[in-house]
């Protein structure tokens, strides 16, 4: 009877061995690959309660979230040979667990040293230019090159973004006395445009003002009525141009005039000497 007891307790004990062994728990985020005797199984196990054939039976579990990876910053030359350091980031997941576990060793070493090279080859082949404002492109090109191999490891490229572009001191300093003096012919412009317009609306209302004198005479009295306003000390005196032009024509006229009435003076005759008026009575 003891022993009957023993073989049952021996059996519970390595049946619940087995069990453990055999029992396995999938998350939610994640698959199972099966490797049953070295081989890959064609279905993933779903999330929840799985078994396994013990020591037969071995499952890899594959994350099926989106992962971030950051790219380290790769220093580069661009097309118009401008030293900088480029640094991005990747976003991926798994679509296909199968593949992502046997057609590449480890996928994710494998999606880091594959955008690191194409993020050099991007800063080659681009211009300073293009990488400070062009960067909706150059992400959509790096997520191309990174997806063709990708594509047959079972991942899926989510988003590919430049991060960071960092230059020498010496461009930016360049690049700050180039954006001056950009500031500063728009400036320049803006300001000659003005004037230009100014001059022209000033010319339009010079010559209604000629065709109406008296819409001069309001203009005197109206900037008059807005310097009284100022409760100053100010005393205008509106002076006519055409009186100081009278003023100059006859200041002008009166030398002339002054000439023209005064006589020359009378040059008297010397008188001739004695020999010569002897020799001509003879």
């Amino acid at each position: 009877m003891d022993a009957v007891l023993y073989s049952l307790g021996a059996l519970t004990l390595i049946g619940g061995a087995l069990l453990g062994a055999s029992a396995r728990v999938v998350q939610q985020i994640e698959r199972g690959v099966v490797f049953r005797l070295g081989r890959a199984q064609p279905e993933p196990r779903r999330p929840g309660f799985t078994m396994l054939i013990p020591f037969v039976d071995r499952m890899k579990r594959v994350n099926m979230q989106v992962v971030t990876m950051p790219v380290p910053a790769q220093d580069g030359i661009t097309k118009d040979n401008v030293t900088v350091r480029v640094d991005a980031v990747v976003y991926y997941r798994v679509i296909d667990p199968l593949g992502a576990v046997v057609q590449v060793q480890d996928y994710s070493f494998a999606i880091a040293q594959v955008a690191q090279t194409s993020l050099r080859s991007i800063i080659g082949k681009s211009e300073l230019d293009e990488l400070l404002s062009n960067r909706e492109h150059l992400n959509q090109g790096l997520e191309v090159m990174l997806d063709s191999p990708a594509a047959s490891w079972g991942i899926e490229i989510d988003r590919v973004e430049i991060k960071d572009v960092a230059l020498p001191d010496s461009m930016k300093r360049s690049m700050s006395r180039q954006a001056e003096a950009e500031r500063e012919r728009r400036s320049r412009i803006i300001t000659a445009d003005g004037e230009f317009q100014a001059s022209q609306r000033l010319s339009e209302a010079a010559t209604v003002m000629a065709a109406t004198p008296a819409a001069l005479q309001l203009r005197l009295l109206q900037t008059m009525v807005e310097v009284a306003a100022e409760k100053n000390s100010t005393l205008v005196l509106p002076f006519p141009v055409e009186l100081l032009r009278y003023f100059e024509a006859v200041a002008t006229n009166m030398p002339n005039a002054a000439s023209g009435q005064a006589s020359p003076p009378a040059v008297a005759e010397a008188p001739r000497p004695p020999e010569q008026e002897t020799h001509d009575a003879r």
